[in-house]
Formats: structure tokens, C-alpha cells, sequence
């Protein structure tokens, strides 16, 4: 076997003539910056989740920065996240001063215990930061209700895999006050270098991260507050707008796939990851839980079938952040860490090739099911 891990290149090919005819029409209009793809994608992405804003920016990254920036977050201020996320989530708290409260996770998805947030809230509690992981959102409604009784903290939603997903109904982006995303090209909705949006409904907060994303420009040279250079370039723009056309049907897959996955998965007795009734997951990754996790990712590797780890080492244990919160402030996160692995996962994935990967993962141990946390 030789199962690609994301088959970014079958996608181009399905879709190359609007690749092409988009990126053309850059090339001759030569607005490489705020060019009229980046208002269209704008538009296009507001309709597609309901918020009333759309702020494209140069990052994932930017766009949680560029959120914390709006909401002034700085010195002495904390914002309650999870440790087992990409170190963004973090890294851009501590970039502006503030402090990371980590809060642990749950054991069946891995999101953020909202059970577990409000005995993390203090008087500096600025914000709250949960994870859509995997592609899946977090709890929103009960998030949202412990920051509404708690003065109304603004929550953000680090949404990067979960573009597409749905929540009771609603899209994630429109889950809380503002929602951030990302283009980068292994997510859902990916471009051909690095891109982000962030979403809200709040008129003040997304004229704040349009003058950020500036230089904090109100108008040319004319500088209201501290900005970043964040901007979405226009060729980025161009493909996520070619992609965008055919996104709702890589969707409907990304669902279908998850559950034959979960089918396989269930027959063979191996653990993975949960999906709750009450919401979609679009599946950036699909990601199961076992013990003895480095052998069997060897035999998988021998069998062609290539995996990966996210999260290997949580937040909270690595260098720059171990200082916050020790692994036993969170026993779930850490233990997570040790047992969690990705498969392949893309949208033309085919039902044989999911057959394939779930029996070579099956006899790779007479019971590579764990036991529950």
C-alpha cells in the first residue's frame, strides 16, 4: 500500500482549471494585497457561517492574536485554554503578556472540560479559548453560558480544524463572540501557503481586527492602535475561493468517510476518538487511542500506511509553557497525549483503503483497544 496521509495533490488535479483561472486573474489584475478576492472571499465566507463579519488575515495564528489584540487583552490579564492543542493556542496569550490558564480536556474528544472552566475564572479572566479539536467543537453552549454569568467574557473560538463543522445547527465561527480559523493547506478548507479569518457578529471588535490587521490603521498613515502586518495576500485568497466552490460536497465525504471509519472501528474493537450527536466533525483529522502506540505506528509504517500525533507532548510539558501548570494540574491531557494517533483522512479516501488501514491496524495487536481513562 501507499495511502498518501492528506491527498492534497488529487484535490489540485480535480480541481486545477479554477486553480488556475483564479490565480490568472491575480496575476493580470496585479492587486496582490487587499485585491478584490479578498472582499469576494470575505463575503463568501460570512454568508457560508452566518456571522456578520469576516476579517481574512495572514494566519491561523494571526487570527487568535489579532482576536486577543481587539479585546485588549494584555499584562496581568489570563485567558482559559486547553494544553492539548497546537502550541498557537498559547503562544499568542503569552506574545501579548497575558497569562494561559490551562484547563484539562475531556477524555472521549479531547475538547475542553467545560465542566472544568469555571473553577478556573478569576477577577484577571479576560477571555476564554476552547479548541474545535480534530474538527469537532467543543460545548459551546455551556462555555457560553459560564462566561455570560461570569460578566460576559468574551469567548473565542480556536476553530482551525473545524471549518465546515456544525454545532446544534449552527456553523463553527458563529459558535461565540468571535471564531478563528485557518487556511493552512492540511485543514479542511486550505490554501497553498499560510491564511486565517476570524468571524464575529460584534461591530466594534471587527472594525478593531480590520485596523489591526493593518498596522492599526483607521486610515493610510493614520495609526489608532497597535497593529501587526496580517494581512491575507490576494493569490491566497484566489485559491480558497476556487476550493470554496466544491467545499460543501468535501464536507458531505470528510462526514462519510468518519463514518465508515467509525463502522471499522467499532467492529474491531479499537478505540477512537467520540463525535457528539448534537454536532458535526469534519474530520482535519481522524484520530483513534492506543496503548502501545509506537509499535503499532511501525507497523502501520512497514505496511505503507504513514499516522501522526496530535498531540504528543501537551502544553503544559513542554519548556516554554511548563512553568504555567504542571501535567497534574491536567491527568487527562497528559494521558491523551500518550495514546492518541491520526490515520489518513481526506476527502476521495476510498471505502478500500479505509478497509485496508483498519485491518493491518487490527492485527498489528490482539487487542489494540485500551482500556477507558
Amino acid at each position: 500500500m501507499n495511502i498518501p496521509f492528506i491527498d492534497l495533490k488529487a484535490q489540485y488535479e480535480e480541481i486545477k482549471p479554477q486553480v488556475q483561472a483564479r490565480i490568472n486573474t491575480v496575476l493580470e489584475h496585479g492587486q496582490y494585497i487587499m485585491g478584490p478576492e479578498v472582499r469576494e472571499l470575505e463575503e463568501r465566507l460570512q454568508e457560508y457561517t452566518g456571522a456578520r463579519h469576516c476579517i481574512t488575515v495572514a494566519s491561523g495564528t494571526e487570527a487568535l492574536l489579532i482576536s486577543l489584540m481587539a479585546l485588549d487583552i494584555g499584562p496581568g490579564d489570563e485567558v482559559i485554554t486547553t494544553p492539548f492543542t497546537f502550541v498557537a493556542t498559547a503562544e499568542v496569550i503569552v506574545l501579548l503578556g497575558a497569562k494561559p490558564v490551562f484547563v484539562d480536556v475531556e477524555p472521549d474528544t479531547g475538547n475542553i472540560n467545560a465542566a472544568l472552566i469555571e473553577d478556573g475564572i478569576t477577577e484577571r479572566t479576560k477571555a476564554i479559548m476552547p479548541v474545535s479539536l480534530y474538527g469537532q467543537p467543543a460545548a459551546m453552549d455551556e462555555i457560553n453560558a459560564i462566561a455570560a454569568r461570569h460578566g460576559n467574557i468574551p469567548v473565542i473560538e480556536d476553530a482551525a480544524q473545524s471549518f465546515g463543522a456544525e454545532y446544534k445547527g449552527r456553523k463553527s465561527c458563529n459558535l461565540s463572540t468571535i471564531g478563528c480559523t485557518s487556511f493552512f493547506p492540511s485543514k479542511p478548507l486550505g490554501c497553498y501557503g499560510d491564511g486565517g479569518a476570524i468571524f464575529t457578529s460584534d461591530d466594534t471588535i471587527a472594525r478593531a481586527c480590520r485596523e489591526i490587521r493593518v498596522h492599526g490603521q483607521s486610515q493610510r498613515y493614520v495609526h489608532s492602535r497597535i497593529g501587526v502586518g496580517g494581512r491575507m495576500d490576494t493569490l491566497q485568497a484566489a485559491i480558497v475561493l476556487a476550493k470554496l466552490d466544491r467545499f460543501d460536497w468535501e464536507v458531505e465525504q470528510r462526514i462519510a468517510i468518519g463514518q465508515r471509519y467509525k463502522q471499522l472501528m467499532d467492529e474491531a474493537g479499537i478505540q477512537r476518538v467520540q463525535q457528539r450527536e448534537d454536532r458535526t466533525s469534519v474530520f482535519a483529522q481522524y484520530t483513534i487511542m492506543l496503548e502501545d502506540r509506537d509499535t503499532i505506528q511501525t507497523h502501520l509504517k512497514l505496511a505503507g500506511i504513514p499516522t501522526a500525533v496530535h498531540y504528543p507532548v501537551p502544553l503544559n510539558k513542554q519548556l516554554a509553557y511548563e512553568h504555567l501548570c504542571s501535567t497534574e494540574c491536567t491527568p487527562v491531557s497528559a494521558k491523551l497525549s500518550q495514546r492518541v494517533m491520526s490515520l489518513p483522512m481526506y476527502p476521495v479516501l476510498g471505502h478500500d483503503a479505509q478497509q485496508s488501514i483498519v485491518g493491518v491496524l487490527a492485527q498489528t495487536s490482539e487487542s489494540p483497544a485500551s482500556t477507558s481513562l
